[in-house]
């Protein structure tokens, strides 16, 4: 074991969770606090007076006399080896944390009771699948950030560039790093307790049935990648398997809702693409009839007119669909939220929807 812990050491992707109680643990974090080179951040007195407000709600303390109770709480529990240790090799970085239990409560506390302890609980047991890491990057920070999931799965075959950065929350320092890393290292800054399986190669045809099944079913599907071929091919498959998928585009806030959970011969994207032939014949001639297929898909009547003149622009003056930061943060939270009220249970149907800002606040103006 500490063999392995030495290894994962040097892990640039993998954090290291030490307890101080475990000997060989405790070893490992007194030769990183040594070195000169990795940062310590030991701001344990803070989370453990959050902790004591969590735990007596009723009472408002003073400055001083919550200082008493952290000092209190010190005299019964060794502040060397109370909680736990969390090692960032990415950050050369060391922190020093709440016990899991105690941490989780604290970092949700603010959610209640908009998501009771009951829910909470509830969420930390399923599984979500994100395919997709640029509007599917707000996706994963946001259902992390709501602790809305325990196991999440994503896939991203890209890198980060330049250009992504326009609705990508990162630092120019992560240019040319894997998006699945960025997602996973961000994740883990914020809840290093949080499960976070990467697919680094994007989804393909020989990793499909291991991102959807392998360690048990998805849960649900948030597919928000660029590839029409896997876009239908992940949709028949969730199909297959009984899992709900949703989509956010982008454009006047348009989500996609697929409740393959609850309607098991539902067509693929609620049947628009029907008049274009059989699943099959459309995934057979995906090369030849993408235009089509794309126009389609974004029903091209209702796209913004903005959206519609950068369609047309595609191949000329730019190189890909445009997207907004301000529309992928907002979609990011639109399928928080509808994943959050699906994994519980509560009623969201099938369909398209748009969340038009413009059109909203230009009717509300006018009224």
């Amino acid at each position: 074991m500490i063999a392995q812990k030495e290894l994962d050491l040097e892990s640039q992707l993998e954090v290291l969770i030490l307890d101080p109680l475990n000997k060989h643990d405790l070893k490992i974090i007194g030769k990183l606090k040594q070195d000169d080179k990795i940062q310590v951040f030991d701001e344990i007195k803070s989370q453990v007076a959050e902790l004591i407000k969590l735990q007596n709600p009723s009472i408002r303390y003073s400055s001083s006399q919550l200082d008493e109770e952290v000092n209190r709480f010190f005299e019964e529990h060794a502040p060397e080896t109370y909680g736990l240790w969390v090692y960032y090799p990415w950050r050369k970085a060391i922190a020093h944390l709440l016990p899991k239990e105690d941490f989780v409560a604290v970092r949700t506390i603010r959610n209640k009771y908009k998501i009771t302890q009951e829910e909470q609980d509830q969420l930390a047991t399923k599984r979500i699948g994100i395919i997709g890491l640029s509007v599917g990057q707000s996706v994963a920070i946001s259902l992390a950030m709501e602790r809305t999931f325990g196991e999440l799965r994503i896939a991203d075959f890209d890198t980060l560039e330049l250009g992504n950065m326009n609705r990508l929350r990162t630092s120019v320092l992560n240019i040319g790093v894997p998006k699945t890393t960025l997602v996973k290292r961000e994740i883990a800054e914020i809840d290093p307790f949080l499960k976070v399986i990467v697919y680094e190669e994007g989804i393909t045809d020989q990793n499909m049935d291991d991102f959807f099944s392998k360690g048990g079913d998805l849960d649900l599907l948030i597919e928000e990648c660029d590839s029409l071929a896997v876009k239908i091919k992940t949709r028949i498959k969730a199909r297959a398997l009984g899992i709900p998928v949703l989509m956010d585009t982008s454009d006047r806030g348009m989500v996609d809702v697929e409740r393959f959970d609850l309607e098991p011969d539902r067509p693929v994207f609620h049947g628009l693409l029907s008049k274009l032939g059989t699943e099959a014949d459309i995934l057979n001639n995906i090369d030849k009839i993408r235009t089509e297929v794309l126009l389609t898909l974004v029903d091209y009547e209702k796209v913004s007119d903005r959206g519609k003149l950068s369609f047309f622009e595609i191949g000329k003056t730019l190189t890909s669909w445009p997207q907004l930061g301000s529309s992928v943060i907002m979609g990011g939270a639109m399928c928080t939220h509808f994943a959050r009220k699906i994994l519980l249970g509560d009623s969201v149907n099938s369909g398209r929807s748009y969340i038009d800002l413009d059109e909203h606040f230009s009717s509300s103006n006018e009224s």
